[in-house]
């Protein structure tokens, strides 16, 4: 009897949750020296704001232009700004993305890309989606 394919089967098994937890860290976005926290909350992904430029030049900064008035006195920082579930390796979708500069909240998905980047697209409805490339600040 071989183990030969009981061995790559557990290999591919093993590689999957690895590549999962590729995405944990601090993660650079394109816009205003962004910079999120992503890292596993429940059996989701979630992102919460680390920094920013403005952020940096207002610490206390509040999340002013939420839709919901209610939520209008919370601060920036530390602001849980995306949840998505597991949909394979390297890949993530049914949740949402919560864009503090519009006060919008978007339907969201994110793809560990192979050369390492993150692509992060939310929606408002396909196809009124834009996508953002993350790159590790780590």
């Amino acid at each position: 009897m071989s183990f030969a394919p009981l061995l790559a089967a557990t290999a591919l098994l093993a590689a999957a949750p690895v590549a999962a937890a590729d995405v944990g860290g601090v993660w650079k976005t394109p816009i205003d020296g962004g910079l999120v926290r992503l890292g596993p909350c429940g059996g989701d992904l979630c992102g919460h704001v680390v920094s920013s430029a403005r952020l940096r030049a207002f610490p206390d900064q509040k999340d002013i232009r939420n839709r919901d008035p209610a939520q209008r006195g919370r601060a920036i920082k530390g602001l849980l700004m995306l949840k998505v579930h597991a949909k394979g390796p390297g890949r993530w979708g049914d949740g949402w993305v919560y864009n503090p500069d519009d006060g919008g909240t978007y339907k969201a998905t994110v793809k560990l890309a192979a050369d390492g980047r993150l692509q992060v697209r939310g929606c408002v409805a396909e196809p009124l989606c834009r996508t953002q490339t993350w790159t590790r600040a780590e």
